[in-house]
Formats: structure tokens, C-alpha cells, sequence
């Protein structure tokens, strides 16, 4: 790939008119990240020249966003491409990988990077093996399949896995696409995407929980009454840290938590693990930070452990 650029597209601005040379690039997984990224490569300039999905979803997707793009076997679309995006689900990507290294499919000189938070550069071995540049780049960002998606690339952080020598392919494919790259440590990935499933999809089953429960209680429009609650905890949380906490748990009242837990296994028993887990993580959490004494938290985590094994093993 010809020298590293840097571009302006997460401001809006579109590509400098000395684009490296084209890439044909092939997308293996049409679904919702790989058709956003392969659009987001053409716009850049690429070629994308082909895709597979095997799902009515991703066929739909790939004709909306990669108009014009056939879909075609894996082996096929690697076969004729410069540039592959491997945009597949964790559990398959290193099989994926290796099955298309036994099929001869990778060859020198190939670029290849998958999207994959939870790995890193070693699940592309077998590629690199055969003389494929390998990349790790994953766009920190959630994606739903909407046709929104392509704007929540503008400015997207990219967690970025590469070999040093490597490292300005990988930050200008991140940039062309609109993102802003990060490194990531290849030791790190995991714990890296862990992360992120805490803050990003425990997030949405928490908000659906709360929202739930309020429509148990009568509230029939949840969702007004949690939005400024919830945008405001948010704000607190990142600019503040456990020093945004607020509630029954920072203030050690350890009588309105029994209530919750009584009314909870009355009136929404599915609901009391959940609570008990995190009612846990956010006492320890207040002691370590400071928002609450060892004498108040010590009665809280007391009650919540009896909650969480009310027959005493531990």
C-alpha cells in the first residue's frame, strides 16, 4: 500500500485528491459492520468489487450499501481482492481464516484485517503465513443494521492491533474510513473488548430492565422518564468516575436496598440477580473509591450476600 495520508473525513470533509491507489477490496460478511465499512471504503476511493452473506439480512444490507457488489463464496471474494474485511462473528473468524488458507485462497502481498474486539493479530496467522499483510481494527461503536449506521462512523474510535511497522497502514485504512485509530496491545485485546461489552451491551440490557420494571409499576412511557435520568448518570459517570455515583448504595441506606430486594422477589423475582449483582460491584466499588465508609458498606454487602445465596454456602 502506497505511503500512509491522513484524511479529514471524521470532520466532514471529503478525501484529499492525492488518494493512494485504488484497492479492490472484498468484504467476507456482509452483515451489519462489514457492508458500513465497505461502504465507508468506497467513498474513500476503493473498489469494492465483491461480498458474501449468506443471510436474507445481509443481502438486503449489501444491496442498499454496496449497490452493484456480487455476492459470491468467501474464497471467491478473497481470491479477488486486494483488501479483505473479515466483518464475521468471533467464534468463526480463526476457522475462517485457516479454512481459506487451506484452500490456497490468501496470497502475498494481500492486506487483511478483520473487526473482531475480542482478537487480535493471531487469529490471522494462517493468512499471514502465506504472505497477507495482517490488521486487527474494530470500530469501538455498536451497530444495529439501520440505515444510520454509516454516520456513526464519522469520528468512531477504532481499537487498532498491528505489527509497528504496520501501524500507518492500519491508522490510514481507520482514517479513509472515517475513524480515529487507538492502539491496542495484542495481550490487551481481550480484556480491551470486555470492556466494552460491559460499558456498551450490559448498557442496553440495563436500560431495558429498568424500563421494564416501570411499566410493571404503571409508568407508560418509560423511556421519558429514564432518558434525562439516565443521560445525566451517563455524563456523571464518564466525566466523574465513582465520584458521580448517587443512590440508596452511596449513601449506605441499607433499609430502602432490603426493600427494593423484597418488592423485587415479590413483584419481579427474575429481576433480583441482576440487581444483587450490581447493587455488589457498586458497594465495593463506592468503599475502594470513597464514597462510603467500611462501617456503612460493610451492613450492605452483608445483606447482598445473604440475597445472592440465601441458603449460606458460601
Amino acid at each position: 500500500m502506497p505511503a500512509a495520508r491522513r484524511t479529514s473525513r471524521a470532520a466532514g470533509l471529503r478525501p484529499a485528491a492525492s488518494a493512494p491507489a485504488r484497492l479492490r477490496v472484498g468484504v467476507v460478511g456482509a452483515g451489519r459492520v462489514g457492508a458500513v465499512l465497505g461502504a465507508a471504503l468506497t467513498a474513500a476511493g476503493h473498489d469494492v468489487v465483491a461480498a458474501s452473506g449468506v443471510s436474507a439480512a445481509s443481502a438486503e444490507r449489501a444491496a442498499r450499501l454496496l449497490p452493484g457488489v456480487p455476492l459470491l463464496p468467501a474464497d471467491e471474494v478473497v481470491a479477488a481482492a486486494d483488501l479483505v474485511v473479515l466483518a464475521v462473528p468471533d467464534d468463526i473468524l480463526a476457522g475462517l481464516v485457516a479454512g481459506l488458507a487451506g484452500t490456497g485462497s490468501w496470497r502475498p502481498g494481500q492486506l487483511a484485517f478483520h473487526t473482531s474486539g475480542a482478537h487480535g493479530l493471531a487469529a490471522l496467522a494462517p493468512a499471514g503465513e502465506a504472505g497477507v499483510l495482517p490488521l486487527a481494527l474494530h470500530p469501538a461503536m455498536t451497530f444495529t443494521g439501520a440505515p444510520e449506521d454509516a454516520d456513526r462512523l464519522a469520528g468512531a474510535p477504532f481499537g487498532v492491533t498491528s505489527r509497528p511497522e504496520h501501524r500507518p497502514v492500519a491508522e490510514t485504512l481507520v482514517l479513509e474510513m472515517g475513524g480515529e485509530p487507538f492502539f491496542v496491545a495484542e495481550e490487551d485485546r481481550r480484556l480491551y473488548h470486555a470492556a466494552l461489552v460491559t460499558g456498551a451491551n450490559h448498557l442496553v440490557t440495563l436500560v431495558a430492565e429498568a424500563a421494564d420494571l416501570l411499566r410493571a409499576a404503571g409508568v407508560d412511557a418509560p423511556a421519558r422518564v429514564l432518558a434525562p435520568l439516565l443521560t445525566a448518570a451517563l455524563d456523571n459517570g464518564l466525566r466523574r468516575g465513582d465520584r458521580g455515583l448517587t443512590g440508596p448504595v452511596s449513601r449506605g441506606d441499607v433499609g430502602t436496598v432490603a426493600d427494593h430486594l423484597h418488592t423485587l422477589t415479590d413483584r419481579a423475582p427474575a429481576s433480583v440477580a441482576a440487581y444483587v449483582a450490581m447493587a455488589q460491584r457498586t458497594t465495593e466499588r463506592a468503599l475502594a473509591a470513597g464514597r462510603l465508609k467500611r462501617h456503612e458498606g460493610a451492613p450492605l454487602l452483608d445483606l447482598l450476600y445473604e440475597a445472592a445465596d440465601p441458603a449460606g454456602s458460601r
